[in-house]
């Protein structure tokens, strides 16, 4: 199954509720300050998939919860938090780009993306009052949302930093991406009111999902180009960040290899991003990168094996394989 095809697999079962959730996502972005809805409407508009609160609610109707239900608002919700993480992101990493469109620091600058960042955890956090009846979902939300600070700050102290090791990198993205989506579908089952045993299961999906994710988003940055995968080639590199990829090719290149992507790594620049790319190649990294990736993949396959089979779970199955062989 095609990556196009596995969305629109996906939105055949809650298109519904997907339709109900992006009415919701723009509908709560209302406020008496103009700037505020074009900076976060700008960033909603630019072209993510929603695919975190996409896991939420195939996970919620998997469980039995009925179209419509709590599981749309806490979508939107995730969204927000989603949406706010990548504006802040932006602007730490001086980032010119983001979904194959100009950054929203760029086209507005880097104070009012963290300020309108700083509006969606907070109009996020408002709508978390309507969950207040299920205490879990609001304790998952907030200590992921926790986490998720904890990560970039992990990253940040990373930056530049040549003895990184592979532990360090995962639990950073752990942290900094994968502890959403593990929340996603930890919600999604406690909207359905499953018990601790199957939550257990679809939060280590979403977990394993994450962590994929993350991995192929970090293959592509040296494989994908702009105008697929909506960034620069290298545009880790450039920020300091020092990814699977990477980590590998230090690790088993050669002494000269090593040197270049020392020197490469330690001042950002992608003066010889020739040099870099052959060791990377030449190493087998993109190749190991991706082999972790479909690992997590199949871990998060094979956790579905707790909850019902179903439509929704072999979407889920499906998206499981997305996360790792995506090519955008």
């Amino acid at each position: 199954m095609s990556n196009s095809d596995v969305f629109r697999q996906a939105l055949r079962l809650v298109g519904k509720d997907f339709n109900l959730l992006n009415r919701l996502i723009y509908s709560h972005l209302r406020s008496d300050v103009p700037l505020v809805g074009r900076v976060a409407q700008y960033l909603l508009n630019s072209g993510g998939k929603r695919i975190r609160p996409l896991l939420l609610m195939i996970v919620a109707r998997a469980l039995g919860c009925a179209p419509g239900g709590p599981q749309v608002r806490a979508g939107v919700i995730v969204e927000y938090i989603h949406s706010a993480t990548l504006l802040h992101d932006d602007v730490v990493d001086e980032a010119e780009m983001r979904r194959g469109k100009s950054a929203a620091n760029v086209l507005h600058g880097p104070a009012a993306s963290v300020l309108v960042g700083d509006f969606l955890y907070s109009r996020a956090f408002q709508l978390i009052v309507e969950l207040l009846e299920q205490r879990r979902a609001v304790e998952v939300l907030a200590s992921t949302t926790n986490q998720i600070a904890e990560g970039e700050v992990m990253q940040l102290m990373n930056l530049n930093e040549l003895a990184v090791t592979e532990e360090q990198y995962l639990e950073v993205i752990r942290r900094k991406t994968a502890s959403l989506f593990e929340a996603c579908a930890r919600i999604g089952a406690i909207l359905a009111h499953s018990d601790r045993e199957v939550e257990d299961a679809a939060a280590r999906y979403g977990l394993e999902l994450g962590m994929a994710y993350q991995i192929t988003d970090d293959v592509l940055d040296y494989s994908g180009g702009e105008e697929a995968f909506g960034k620069n080639v290298g545009t880790d590199l450039k920020e300091g960040k020092t990814t699977l990829p990477l980590l590998h090719a230090m690790r088993v290149g050669s002494p000269a290899q090593q040197s270049v992507l020392r020197d490469a790594l330690r001042t950002g620049g992608l003066g010889n991003l020739s040099g870099v790319m052959e060791a990377i190649e030449s190493t087998g990294a993109l190749k190991y990168a991706a082999g972790r990736a479909r690992e997590a993949s199949e871990r998060a396959a094979d956790a579905l094996s707790a909850l019902p089979e179903n439509r929704f779970c072999e979407v889920l199955t499906s998206l499981a394989r997305f996360a790792a062989e995506r090519s955008y």
